[in-house]
């Protein structure tokens, strides 16, 4: 007699492919239609489920996983970030959390070096014109931006992604520069021509572009404060395509509209989707809406994580992408 399938609830609408391979494998319950479930929803998916599938958008507290029915024993996150899921409660109610790294590191890089050139060369401002009909032709001093060739870039965590980072920056003929808990190994600092700063204060108050390429965590939270943003040159650009948290927004966007800084590329935000409307109207500042791993190939990927995930541990074994606390 076979065994009886998991029971998996996923929270948001995923690729295609994905989502056939998922209900050929397991008994599966797809988000139709694709909009955010409510804390009442997630709340009766933990009851009935033994594997929940949640996204970033889905907050995963202590007072959830306590409302967990005992067959949950596995959140496997569509995502590589988990600080919206309280993975020590999750752990202590023998519930385990799996995520899926590594997988938009280049897609993640290329949109920083995106959001770099969209602010520096004014890209949003030309083409604003262009869509309204307003361009009268070509002139020496219209649309007048900035060179990035020969820039100090500040990358703000030096991991997969700020490496990807900095290989992408050194290519365009940047000086690249980098803050991180540890500094990296002779050998790789070597091969991407990158010199560490021990104090993130000099690095700030030197660099033309700080990339913020760090995870949230409760020591990383609004690690670019008002004294740190001030420590920045008026010239200098902000580019955060990692965690909103990371920034203290009201004061980025005090330091934008007082001139403090020029200009800020921001595809993640501190209040999720809740964005500061005086940060919105500035002019120079460019917003995408969290677009950062939005490639079909990586959101595939991102799925097949996810199904490995929780196919090994239907067989018996630790998931391979199995979150511990502290690991982050």
């Amino acid at each position: 007699m076979p065994a009886q399938r998991l029971s998996v609830v996923v929270t948001r609408r995923l690729p295609p492919a994905v989502e056939t391979r998922l209900t050929e494998l397991f008994d599966v319950r797809l988000r139709d239609p694709d909009t955010r479930m409510t804390r009442d929803e997630l709340a009766a998916a933990m009851r009935d489920a033994d594997v929940i599938v949640p996204t970033i958008g889905d907050a995963i507290d202590a007072g959830l996983i306590g409302q967990a029915g005992e067959r949950l024993k596995l959140i496997a996150n569509y995502g590589a970030g988990v600080d919206h899921i309280d993975v020590a409660t999750a752990r202590q109610r023998g519930i385990l959390v799996s995520n899926t790294p590594g997988v938009v590191t280049e897609d993640t890089a290329d949109m920083v070096m995106a959001l770099i050139l969209s602010v520096t060369r004014r890209i949003p401002q030309g083409l604003a014109e262009m869509q309204a009909g307003d361009w009268q032709g070509w002139s020496p001093m219209a649309h007048l931006g900035g060179r990035i060739g020969g820039k100090r870039l500040g990358i703000l965590g030096m991991g997969r992604i700020g490496q990807a980072v900095a290989r992408r920056a050194k290519a365009f003929g940047m000086q690249v520069h980098y803050n991180n808990r540890k500094r990296l190994r002779p050998e790789v600092e070597a091969d991407l021509e990158a010199t560490w700063w021990e104090s993130l204060d000099q690095m700030v108050a030197r660099m033309d572009i700080i990339s913020v390429n760090c995870p949230h965590t409760p020591s990383t939270f609004h690690l670019l404060n008002a004294r740190r943003i001030k420590l920045m040159k008026p010239t200098a650009v902000i580019v955060n395509t990692s965690r909103g948290e990371v920034i203290d927004e009201n004061a980025l966007t005090r330091a934008l509209r007082a001139g403090e800084i020029a200009a800020a590329g921001l595809d993640v935000f501190e209040h999720g989707h809740d964005i500061n409307p005086r940060l919105r109207d500035l002019p120079n500042v460019v917003l995408l809406p969290h677009m950062g791993s939005a490639t079909l190939e990586g959101r595939v990927e991102m799925g097949e994580k996810v199904i490995i995930n929780i196919k090994t541990f239907a067989d018996g074994h630790r998931p391979p992408d199995q979150v511990v606390p502290g690991m982050l």
